[in-house]
C-alpha cells in the first residue's frame, strides 16, 4: 500500500455538488447500525465532483456519492456515508481505507475550470458519470461548516468529523450518469440543487 499522511488530512480545492432524492429501496447497501434520512419519502443523496489543489496536504481528483444518514452515537451533527468514490491518487486511496473505511477505488477523471466546470470519470471498463457546472450568485465570504462521515472500519462504525470553510455559489448542473455503471441508481433522475464550493479548506480527520 502507498504510503499515506496521519490523520488529520488538511485538504483544500474546489467542490461542486448536487442533492438528490432518491427512493430507499433504490440505495446502495449501508453499513449496519446506519439508516437513511427520509424527507418526503426519499432519501438524500449528495455527489461531489472535487478538486484538491495547494496549498492542502494532497492534490489529486475526487468523484464521491454520500448518503445523508442517521447513525447510532452520531448525535445531532450532520452525517452521511460516502457508498461510491473514486480518485487519482493512490495515497488518498489507501489513506481512505486505512484511516476511515472510505471505499475509495481507483479512476480516469478530466476536469476542465472556467465558467462552466466541466468533469468526466471513468473505468478500464467504462464510463462513470460526465457532469457541466455553470456557477452563479453566492456569497463573497466563506462560512463554516461542520459534519461526520460514517463508515465501516474493523467491523465498527467509525464517526470522523470534517470542518471545512469554502465560499458557497449557486450553480446549474447537467449530469450524464451511466445506467450500467456503478452510480447508474442515479441514471434518469432529476438532480435537485447545485452549488460551487469556490477555494475550500477542508480538515478531515482527528
Amino acid at each position: 500500500m502507498s504510503e499515506y499522511p496521519p490523520e488529520p488530512w488538511n485538504l483544500a480545492g474546489q467542490a461542486y455538488l448536487t442533492t438528490w432524492r432518491v427512493p430507499v429501496d433504490a440505495l446502495p447497501a449501508l453499513a449496519d447500525g446506519l439508516s437513511p434520512v427520509v424527507v418526503a419519502g426519499r432519501a438524500v443523496v449528495v455527489t461531489a465532483w472535487l478538486d484538491y489543489q495547494p496549498p492542502g496536504r494532497l492534490s489529486y481528483h475526487e468523484l464521491l456519492a454520500t448518503v445523508a444518514v442517521r447513525a447510532p452515537s452520531g448525535g445531532l451533527r450532520a452525517t452521511g456515508t460516502i457508498t461510491d468514490i473514486w480518485v487519482d491518487s493512490e495515497v488518498s486511496l489507501a489513506g481512505g481505507r486505512a484511516l476511515w473505511g472510505i471505499p475509495k477505488d481507483l479512476a480516469a477523471f478530466d476536469f476542465t475550470h472556467g465558467r462552466t466546470f466541466t468533469a468526466s470519470a471513468s473505468l478500464d471498463d467504462g464510463w462513470i458519470a460526465t457532469a457541466a457546472f455553470t456557477r452563479r450568485a453566492g456569497l463573497p465570504f466563506a462560512p463554516p461548516a461542520a459534519f461526520r462521515i460514517a463508515q465501516e472500519l474493523d467491523g465498527a462504525l467509525k464517526h470522523t468529523p470534517v470542518r471545512s470553510t469554502g465560499r458557497p455559489h449557486l450553480a446549474s448542473a447537467n449530469w450524464n450518469l451511466n445506467p450500467d455503471g456503478p452510480l447508474g441508481f442515479l441514471a434518469g433522475r432529476r438532480p435537485g440543487p447545485s452549488a460551487h464550493l469556490a477555494d475550500f479548506r477542508l480538515t478531515f480527520g482527528e
